[in-house]
C-alpha cells in the first residue's frame, strides 16, 4: 500500500520514513519478542503462532526500510509548503483562531523579542561577565550521560508535584505517578520528550508513559553531546513541568471529569500544549526554583524555542523557508544546539502549525487576567487552574465562554 500510493513526498518526510521503519525493525525483532515469550508462559503452540506472524511483518518492514532508502528517497523531492491560506484555514478550524496573518506573525515576533530580552537580563544575573550564549553554555553543560537520562528524569518527579500541593498550584486527583522511560525507537520522530496517557473512557489502566528520548547509539560523539545538552540538569525540571506535573500528566488524571462526550475525545493544540507550555513560566513565577535564576533561564530557554517553532512554521509554509533557513533561525534567534535546530525546523514540515504552544500560553494568559478582573475578590489561582482543567482541551475561545459567561472578547 505505501509503495502504491506514496508517489512524491518531500525529502524531510521520507528522511523521517527511514527512521520511523528502522526503529520499527528493532522492535519487531527485539522489544517484541521477549514479550511474547513471557506473555506466552509455557505455551508453545501460542508463540509458534506468534513467531510465524512476527516473522512477516518483520520482513515486511526490512522490505519496506529499503525501498525508502534505495528508491524512495532518492527521488522525494516534493514540497511540505501548505500555503497561506490553508496555514491559517488550518487554525481556524482546529484552534478557532480568527486573526490575520499579519497580525499572526507580528504576535510572535514581539513574544520572541520579549523572551529575548528576559533571557539575556537573567543571564547577566548568573555571570554578568558573560555573554548570554556563554551562560546558557555553562548550563547545558550539565547532563547525564545517555544512559542516566530515565534515572534523572525520574528524580524531578516529586519535586514538582510537591510544590503544586505545597503552593496550592492546583489540586491533584490521583496518587499515581507516571512511568519513565526511553522513547519507544519506533516512535522517535523528532521531539525529545512525551506524554502517553490511557483514554478518557478507560476503566482498568491506570498507568501512563512519560517517555525521553536518549540520542540514536550509531550518531556521531558531537551529535550525541548536542544532544544530551538539551537534557541538562536545570531544563529537566522544566521539561517534567510540562509533561507530568502540573502538565500533560495531569490533563490526562482530569480526563474522567470533563463534562462531556466531546470534551473527553476532542483536543487542540493551543490548549493542550498552551497549557503545558504555560505551566512552565506560571510555575517559575510562583517560586519553583526558589528564585535561582539558573532554573529561570532554563524555562525561558525552552520559550524560546517555542518562540522560534511559531515563526519558523509559519515561514516554511508561507515564505519559502527551507529547513536550513529554519535549523539557522533557531541557532541564531533560540540559542539551540545545530542538532536540536535541525530535528527542530524538520519537525515544523509536517507539524505546520506547531506555533500552538506559545499562541496557547498567550490565550491562557489573557484568560486568566480577565478571570482574576471578573471574580475580584473570590478569585485565587488554584480555583482558576482547577476551572481550567476541567473543562477539558477545547479551543480557548470556547473555555472563556465558558468561565466568563456573556464573554465575546478577544483570545489574544
Amino acid at each position: 500500500a505505501m509503495k502504491a500510493n506514496v508517489e512524491n513526498p518531500p525529502k524531510e518526510f521520507a528522511d523521517l520514513g527511514l527512521i520511523v521503519a528502522k526503529g520499527s525493525i528493532g522492535f519487531f525483532k527485539t522489544d517484541l519478542p521477549a514479550w511474547a515469550k513471557e506473555a506466552a508462559g509455557t505455551d508453545a503452540k501460542l508463540l509458534a503462532e506468534f513467531e510465524a506472524a512476527n516473522k512477516a511483518v518483520l520482513a515486511a518492514f526490512e522490505e519496506a526500510a529499503v525501498w525508502i532508502e534505495k528508491d524512495l528517497l532518492p527521488r522525494a523531492k516534493g514540497s511540505y509548503a501548505i500555503g497561506a491560506d490553508t496555514f491559517m484555514k488550518k487554525l481556524q478550524a482546529e484552534e478557532m483562531l480568527d486573526i490575520t496573518m499579519e497580525k499572526l506573525l507580528a504576535v510572535g515576533l514581539m513574544n520572541l523579542k520579549r523572551d529575548q530580552e528576559a533571557f539575556a537580563a537573567t543571564a547577566r544575573k548568573i555571570d554578568p561577565k558573560k555573554k548570554p550564549a556563554e551562560v546558557l553554555a555553562a548550563l547545558t553543560d550539565d547532563h547525564p550521560k545517555p544512559e542516566d537520562l530515565v534515572p534523572a528524569t525520574r528524580g524531578t518527579i516529586e519535586r514538582c508535584r510537591k510544590f503544586l500541593l505545597e503552593k496550592k498550584i492546583v489540586s491533584i486527583p490521583s496518587e499515581v505517578r507516571p512511568t519513565i522511560l526511553e522513547t519507544p525507537p519506533f516512535m522517535r520522530t523528532g521531539g525529545f520528550a512525551s506524554m502517553y496517557t490511557p483514554g478518557a473512557y478507560e476503566t482498568k489502566a491506570t498507568e501512563a508513559f512519560y517517555y525521553v528520548t536518549p540520542p540514536e547509539t550509531d550518531w556521531e560523539p558531537r551529535r550525541k553531546t548536542e544532544h544530551m545538552r538539551a537534557f541538562n540538569r536545570t531544563t529537566l525540571e522544566v521539561l517534567t513541568i510540562h509533561e507530568a506535573y502540573p502538565g500533560h500528566y495531569l490533563q490526562f488524571q482530569y480526563a474522567s471529569q470533563f463534562p462531556t462526550k466531546v470534551r473527553k475525545l476532542y483536543s487542540c493544540g493551543s490548549n493542550a500544549e498552551g497549557w503545558a507550555h504555560y505551566a512552565e513560566q506560571m510555575c517559575i513565577e510562583e517560586g519553583y526554583g526558589d528564585g535561582d535564576p539558573k532554573v529561570k533561564l532554563a524555562q525561558l530557554y525552552d520559550a524560546l524555542l517555542r518562540d522560534c517553532r511559531y515563526i519558523v512554521g509559519i515561514k516554511l509554509h508561507t515564505e519559502g523557508w527551507t529547513v536550513e533557513q529554519g535549523k539557522r533561525f533557531f541557532v541564531e534567534e533560540g540559542y539551540q544546539e545545530p542538532e536540536i535546530a535541525f530535528q527542530e525546523s524538520r519537525r515544523g514540515t509536517y507539524n505546520p502549525t506547531y506555533l500552538y504552544y506559545t499562541l496557547g500560553k498567550l490565550q491562557i494568559y489573557k484568560l486568566r487576567e480577565d478571570y482574576k478582573k471578573a471574580k475580584g475578590a473570590e478569585y485565587s489561582l488554584e480555583k482558576f487552574h482547577n476551572e481550567f482543567i476541567r473543562q477539558g482541551s477545547i479551543p480557548i475561545k470556547l473555555i472563556r465562554k465558558r468561565m466568563l459567561p456573556g464573554d465575546t472578547g478577544p483570545t489574544l
